[in-house]
């Protein structure tokens, strides 16, 4: 079960995406538009997990090597039943603020970060209990920060082929 995802091939359409990719979007084109400001929603305290999608694909192959749900070493419930999933994600959430800044540092965004608290906020706190995993040996490696990077720049380059087409 992995926590929210982001990276290459994720969705950014401007109504219908999550929030990281919405905030992408929203600050990338602030960039190009030189403005002076963007908009979020909400209060930008709901505390978020975000894990790389080629982390996930590394929780996936790992645990096809290292975890047999009905061996008897395998991770359990605490109730002792054999877990038939493991979450996967990094174990660490960021605010929603947090995570506005650091897309501000990702596409070069200067200016101003206004928070419109007449929207919802949504979930207050979102993070999974990745001890079970993490139990086994996997760790997420890939900082947000770089995943932050890695993210816009193909998000560009995916704009960029776009024009091309027209």
């Amino acid at each position: 079960m992995p926590t929210n995802l982001y990276g290459p091939g994720d969705n950014y359409h401007p109504i219908d995406s999550h929030v990281l990719s919405a905030m992408i979007r929203r600050f990338h084109e602030a960039v190009q538009v030189n403005a002076l400001s963007v908009a979020c929603c909400g209060s930008g305290t709901p505390q978020l997990e975000f894990l790389h999608v080629d982390d996930l694909g590394d929780a996936c192959v790992f645990a096809l090597e290292h975890w047999d749900p009905t061996s008897t070493n395998g991770p359990r419930d605490n109730c002792g039943i054999p877990l038939s999933f493991l979450n996967v994600g990094t174990g660490v959430d960021v605010t929603i603020r947090e995570l506005a800044a650091a897309v501000a540092v990702a596409t070069g965004f200067q200016g101003e970060i206004h928070w419109d608290e007449t929207k919802p906020d949504g979930t207050p706190k979102k993070q999974l209990d990745v001890s079970r995993l993490a139990a086994l040996g996997w760790r997420a490696r890939i900082p947000l920060s770089e995943g932050l990077a890695s993210t816009v720049t193909q998000f560009r380059q995916h704009l960029s082929l776009q024009m091309v087409r027209l």
